[in-house]
């Protein structure tokens, strides 16, 4: 079978297959055509255009931007302008004027950040009021959408009042003027504080011009520090200084006032510009020592609560608002110069006497040692000359050690009256503070409240006895204690010392004694007055070298004149040899003359 060839008809009209036929004829198709196509505006992908609102619900926006669809917006991108309706103009920025599904995608948010930092700048510098919606909190601020852009709304540009909650605002419109933009870094500060600022200047320059000393105002405390309250006298800070909340002593503010607490004050000093302004609140109520019992008297008991204390005294408050100073010297009889925190403490109740009383000047001094009897009054009854006590050791001098036999009363104890026997060059060799003392009482001068108290006088005096013992030239063994270029101090029996000067150090070696050395030693020298022992190690081989040389001197004296005495012996026996031959030949020769 041959095959055909197939001719198309090029007039057919495929569209109207499965189409009911149109009766509208091709000159009318072609106008209504251009029609259509003038009513459709030529859109382009990535172009920021105007559209206006046709719908909105709780999640989309319908924009129509005059398209052959409309497009559709996130809510959320108007979240900064919740008053958005329908028919408000808005501009939108087309991400695809047809996707996939044939959808126009706009967005507005993306529109808004194209032209954000242009209009930034220019709000800036026109000082134009801009709304913005707050975003959530940072540190030290507020994050808000301005124009689609991230602005720092520092906490201090909130309001002209510190605001101490910072989420309250999280979520809210408000209106923001720019105060700071920096473009390489895209940051941008705005600020709420700024636009009611001049408001509150027009009306704080008008609450100043009307402020008076004395005048008495209502307020609210804004701020609380350790040192005083502000108050907001409605767009006017002023100060309420710690000592003029009260007329009694407090330790902090808030023991009187809270935060955002409304108080009447009044108005204490300003400065010249009246910026400064001191409040008070204590003047409000009268002062507590106009309402003081006017029948106390200098004199009188009264109690009361140590509320300071210094190293000088203490405050007792007898009422509220009412102190007298207690003199650390009035607190106790003793005459040694100590510390109050030694006798009393903060919040301590006691009773004392009112020593003076100026209630012009609203001063009072008080005094504790006068409920108490002056131990004074019967120190010769109780403490008699050569009694004997044990008191406390309370300090040192160079000179001796005072102690104290009771309160207010104490004695001195003189260096060279705590031991017979041991040389002190200083009390804290002999004893410390707080040492349990035995004294006997030596002096007592009740005029000038003092005690002469002796240590020593406890016992007998040893040296009565030493000098019986350490006799001159009496030999004892003794301890080399501490050696210096003087001399040394020797330890000797009976627990008394005594001293060697260094040439009598020398021992029979030819070196001198050392310390710890246990040696003999010679007493040279006593004073029972001085108390004074001087002894010598070498006057002892010293003394038996010398009788060795008076033994050998005496012994060669002697060999000498026995010598003396043998020459002499033969001496005369020769002597009277020459006599006799003399006498015989003088006869012989008589005898030869014939005489």
């Amino acid at each position: 079978m041959s095959q055909k060839e197939l001719v198309g008809n090029p007039d057919f009209d495929w569209s109207a297959i499965g189409k009911k036929q149109d009766s509208y004829t091709n000159e009318e198709k072609a106008s209504f055509d251009e029609l259509y196509g003038k009513s459709l505006k030529t859109i382009a992908d990535l172009q920021l255009i105007e559209g206006v609102v046709v719908s909105k619900n709780n999640r989309e926006v319908v924009v129509n931007i005059g398209h052959k669809s409309d497009g559709v917006v996130a809510l959320s991108e108007f979240r900064y302008n919740p008053d958005l309706k329908i028919g408000d103009t808005v501009e939108v920025f087309v991400e695809s004027a047809e996707d996939a599904h044939g959808q126009l995608v706009l967005s507005h948010k993306k529109a808004r950040a194209n032209k954000s930092w242009d209009r930034v700048n220019v709000a800036l510098t026109t000082e134009e009021i801009v709304k913005g919606h707050v975003k959530c909190r940072t540190k030290g601020g507020l994050i808000v959408d301005i124009f689609g852009i991230e602005a720092f709304l520092p906490g201090s540009q909130i309001d002209v009042k510190p605001i101490r909650d910072y989420d309250i605002y999280v979520g809210k419109t408000m209106e923001f003027k720019v105060v700071k933009i920096n473009n390489e870094f895209r940051n941008v500060v705005v600020s709420h504080k700024a636009l009611i600022e001049a408001e509150i200047e027009t009306q704080k320059r008008d609450i100043i011009s009307k402020l008076e000393k004395g005048q008495v105002l209502e307020g609210t405390v804004k701020n609380i520090t350790s040192y005083g309250v502000f108050i907001d006298l409605g767009g006017v800070d002023g100060l309420i200084h710690i000592t003029d909340l009260s007329w009694g002593r407090i330790n902090h503010p808030e023991e009187i006032v809270k935060l955002d607490e409304k108080i009447q004050v009044v108005i204490l000093e300003f400065d010249d510009d009246k910026k400064r302004i001191a409040l008070g609140l204590k003047q409000l109520s009268k002062h507590p020592w106009e309402g003081l019992d006017t029948e106390l008297k200098v004199g009188d008991k009264v109690k009361g609560k140590v509320v300071v204390i210094n190293d000088y005294g203490a405050f007792i408050e007898i009422a509220q608002g009412v102190e007298g100073l207690v003199h650390v010297s009035e607190m106790s009889w003793s005459q040694h110069l100590r510390s109050a925190q030694e006798f009393v403490k903060v919040g301590d109740e006691i009773e004392a006497q009112v020593l003076t009383l100026d209630r012009e000047e609203r001063k009072m001094s008080l005094g504790m040692k006068q409920l108490t009897p002056d131990p004074w009054n019967m120190i010769v009854d109780k403490y008699s000359k050569g009694s004997k006590h044990t008191g406390t050791v309370r300090n040192f001098t160079n000179f001796g050690v005072f102690v104290e036999l009771e309160e207010g009363v104490d004695g001195l104890v003189h260096i060279s009256d705590l031991s017979w026997s041991k040389k002190i060059k200083h009390p804290s060799e002999f004893c410390k503070v707080g040492d349990k003392m035995e004294v006997a009482v030596l002096e007592i001068d009740g005029e000038n409240r003092r005690l002469s108290l002796g240590h020593k006088q406890i016992e007998e005096n040893p040296w009565d006895v030493f000098e019986t013992i350490f006799l001159v030239d009496s030999i004892h063994q003794g301890t080399v204690m501490v050696v210096n270029d003087k001399g040394a101090t020797i330890g000797l029996p009976y627990g008394v010392e005594g001293f060697c000067p260094a040439r009598h150090l020398n021992k029979v070696e030819g070196v001198n004694a050392r310390a710890e050395e246990v040696l003999d030693f010679k007493v040279i020298e006593f004073s029972k007055d001085a108390k004074r022992i001087v002894v010598s190690h070498a006057r002892l081989h010293e003394e038996v070298k010398e009788e060795a040389k008076k033994v050998e001197k005496a012994t060669k004296k002697s060999d000498a004149d026995d010598a003396k005495k043998a020459v002499k012996k033969i001496k005369d026996n020769q002597e009277r040899s020459t006599l006799g031959d003399i006498s015989a030949l003088s006869d012989l020769k008589d005898k030869m003359d014939g005489k």
